[in-house]
């Protein structure tokens, strides 16, 4: 099933990237850059220069999918991070492929099960 959840986690690169690299060449960038396992079945979102094409991606089922837009007018804004986090949620991801900005907007609380440590 292709296809990308609110569940999953999603990490923002955050310098421009080249958009010629393909699944070895951003797995390369999430090992290396991001100091991440690109087989975590996290989603890794890459933007370029220009922020007219984004790439996502996702380790599923046994391998690699990449996800890919070009805009053909405007360009992608990624939500603000603070210094030193790369993690975006689904909420933001989808905003900035809509091309929806805002001010200010608050987040109303959620339900959120967390995970407790397991005793050994």
């Amino acid at each position: 099933m292709l296809g990308l959840a609110s569940s999953f986690v999603y990490q923002l690169y955050g310098k421009p990237c080249d958009m010629r690299k393909s699944f070895d060449g951003l797995s390369g960038l999430v090992s290396h850059e991001l100091g991440r396992n690109p087989v975590s079945g996290e989603v890794f979102v890459f933007l370029n220069r220009t922020r007219n094409m984004i790439k996502l991606l996702h380790w599923q089922g046994g391998g690699f999918v990449l996800y890919y837009k070009r805009l053909e007018k405007g360009t992608f804004t990624p939500p603000l991070l603070q210094a030193g986090n790369t993690t975006i949620n689904w909420s933001e991801l989808v905003l900035m492929i809509e091309g929806l900005q805002f001010k200010e907007y608050k987040q109303k609380p959620r339900f959120k099960l967390e995970s407790k440590p397991v005793a050994s």
